[in-house]
C-alpha cells in the first residue's frame, strides 16, 4: 500500500465534500470551493467523517495516483477550511513592493524599469515594508498549488544569487553563500 494514499483524511466540521458520477471531488467550506478531477480507477468513499482513498490493484500507475489523489484531496480540504499562505521576502538595496490595485503588484528588483505582475482572481496579496527591515510580500488563497506556483513565478524574476544573497526568497529560507575572490598574494 502507498504509506501517503492509505491514511485517512478527517473531515472537518464546516467541510463537506461530495463526489459526483464522472469522479470529480468537490470540497466546499468557510472559505470556498474547489473540484478536483479523479481517475476512474481511483475510488473515493466518505464514511462519518473520514474519506478514504482506494485503488483496484498493485499496478505502478494505480500505485502512484493512489497517493497523488490523496494528498490533492487532503490540500484541497485544509485548503477550503484555513487556506494556504506564501511569505516572499526581497533582499537587495532598493528593491520595493508596491500594490496597484486588488491584482496588480509593481516590483522594484533592480532592473531599469519596474515590473507590473497581473495575479489570478483567487489570490490575495499584500506587501509590508517597515524601515530598516526587507520588504514582503504575503501570497493568500485557498489552492495549494495555485498559490505555489505564483510564488514560483515571482521568484524567477530575481534568483537568489550566491554571493551577496540578494533576490527573492522564501521567509526563513536558508541561502548557502559562497566566498568571493581573494586578492592575489
Amino acid at each position: 500500500m502507498s504509506r501517503i494514499g492509505k491514511l485517512p483524511i478527517e473531515l472537518p466540521a464546516k467541510v463537506e465534500v461530495s463526489v459526483d458520477k464522472s469522479n470529480v471531488v468537490t470540497v466546499k467550506g468557510p472559505k470556498g470551493t474547489l473540484h478536483q478531477a479523479v481517475d476512474p480507477d481511483i475510488s473515493i468513499s466518505i464514511e462519518d467523517s473520514t474519506l478514504t482513498v482506494t485503488r483496484p490493484t498493485e499496478q505502478k500507475r494505480h500505485k502512484a495516483m493512489h497517493g497523488l489523489y490523496r494528498a490533492l484531496i487532503a490540500n484541497m480540504i485544509k485548503g477550503v477550511n484555513e487556506g494556504f499562505r506564501v511569505d516572499l521576502e526581497l533582499v537587495g538595496v532598493g528593491y520595493k513592493s508596491t500594490l496597484q490595485g486588488p491584482n496588480a503588484l509593481e516590483l522594484s528588483l533592480g532592473y531599469s524599469h519596474n515590473l507590473i505582475i497581473g495575479l489570478p482572481q483567487e489570490i490575495k496579496v499584500s506587501t509590508i515594508t517597515e524601515k530598516g527591515k526587507n520588504p514582503i510580500v504575503t501570497l493568500e488563497g485557498i489552492d495549494k498549488q495555485l498559490i505555489g506556483q505564483v510564488a514560483a513565478k515571482l521568484r524567477s524574476l530575481r534568483e537568489v544569487e550566491p554571493y551577496k544573497g540578494k533576490g527573492i526568497r522564501f521567509v526563513g529560507e536558508v541561502v548557502r553563500r559562497k566566498a568571493g575572490k581573494t586578492s592575489a598574494k
